[in-house]
């Protein structure tokens, strides 16, 4: 962009004009999607680590869980998605927080754009990126023996309720990423977190197979809700219940991280 079509994007009180700074995101995504060629080295985080997931947990647990690979496979790769998705949402903290300490922020800064441009822009493209590992996880899946008896509505409706999933738990990782002193604690972080949740969940095992005091837990588990949900939409199963939780979790986790994510960023950036 020219400084002069920057310029004409101001209205006259200097304040970016709304389609503009819409335009300025979708740069910035594009931005965060075409580093990967100048970065191959994301490729491993996108692709081959979600191909590693379904290749261990199918073929090491698998005939330990449910006596063969394909038959944990149609339980477990629901699970395994959800949880490749929230480790791939911490990206978008070590991203922010690379931003940050390298200076990137302060050099947009400086330019007449949204200042809300970069930020919209990283989670934009991270979303486009954990859609891709999605479909590759589940056409692996299905070259590993895993059968979508949803239809296609429930194809679609569980890319979608993962997506929004997604969306809200990006704005916890733009906190932790604007608090963070540096990408390797929030690494850290991130993995302390998620690993506990996302094993204490319906996502590799069936919850009755636990003990009783981990299940009252386990019943809760924002990481249980989206797998039941996720699992039902795509094998027909039920799926009422978890989905309609699933978006209430969602939206607390929105209500709440949004604003301190956003003051945060103001703060820093």
């Amino acid at each position: 962009m020219t400084a002069a079509t920057l310029t004409a994007s101001l209205t006259k009180t200097g304040r970016v004009r709304p389609g503009a700074g819409m335009r300025q995101t979708g740069t910035m995504a594009w931005r965060s999607l075409v580093s990967v060629k100048h970065n191959p080295l994301e490729l491993v985080d996108y692709s081959i680590t979600p191909i590693m997931f379904v290749f261990l947990f199918t073929y090491v647990f698998g005939g330990q869980m449910a006596g063969s690979p394909e038959d944990y496979l149609q339980y477990a790769l629901p699970g395994i998605i959800v949880q490749n998705t929230l480790f791939m949402s911490m990206y978008t903290a070590m991203a922010l927080n690379s931003d940050l300490t390298k200076g990137v922020f302060d050099r947009l800064r400086s330019l007449p754009i949204a200042r809300s441009a970069p930020l919209f822009g990283r989670i934009t493209a991270d979303l486009a990126k954990q859609l891709w590992a999605m479909l590759l996880m589940i056409g692996l899946g299905a070259v590993l023996g895993f059968r979508i008896t949803g239809g296609v509505g429930g194809f679609l409706g569980a890319a979608l309720l993962l997506m929004v999933f997604a969306a809200a738990v990006s704005w916890s990782a733009v906190l932790i990423g604007m608090l963070a002193g540096d990408p390797e604690k929030v690494q850290v972080f991130a993995f302390t977190l998620i690993f506990p949740i996302t094993f204490t969940s319906s996502a590799f095992v069936r919850v009755e197979t636990m003990p009783g005091w981990l299940q009252a837990w386990v019943d809760i588990n924002p990481v249980t809700h989206l797998s039941d949900a996720f699992r039902g939409l795509l094998v027909d199963g039920g799926i009422g219940e978890p989905v309609l939780w699933s978006l209430v979790w969602a939206a607390a986790i929105a209500a709440v991280f949004i604003p301190l994510a956003m003051r945060a960023y103001r703060a820093r950036a």
